[in-house]
């Protein structure tokens, strides 16, 4: 299929981590976003590292920028 575009990096995100990551793109912070979805802040943690590496970031203001700039586009 010539003209296709390439499946995004964040469609490989699992459902919860793309929770997480809208989560972040709304400017909320680890604490809220674990006391939104009802998991410990280290368990927000471990999927913000997750996501990182699934989109190529290499840190928290990296992963906050794409988040920010993910959900403009959904808008």
């Amino acid at each position: 299929l010539s003209g296709t575009k390439p499946a995004s990096p964040i469609s490989g995100l699992t459902d919860r981590e793309l929770e997480v990551f809208r989560a972040i793109g709304e400017g909320r912070s680890s604490r809220e976003i674990s006391s939104m979805l009802g998991v410990s802040i280290r368990t927000i943690d471990a999927h913000r590292a997750h996501i990182k590496e699934k989109l190529g970031l290499r840190d928290a203001a990296e992963l906050s920028y794409e988040a920010i700039r993910w959900m403009e586009s959904q808008a």
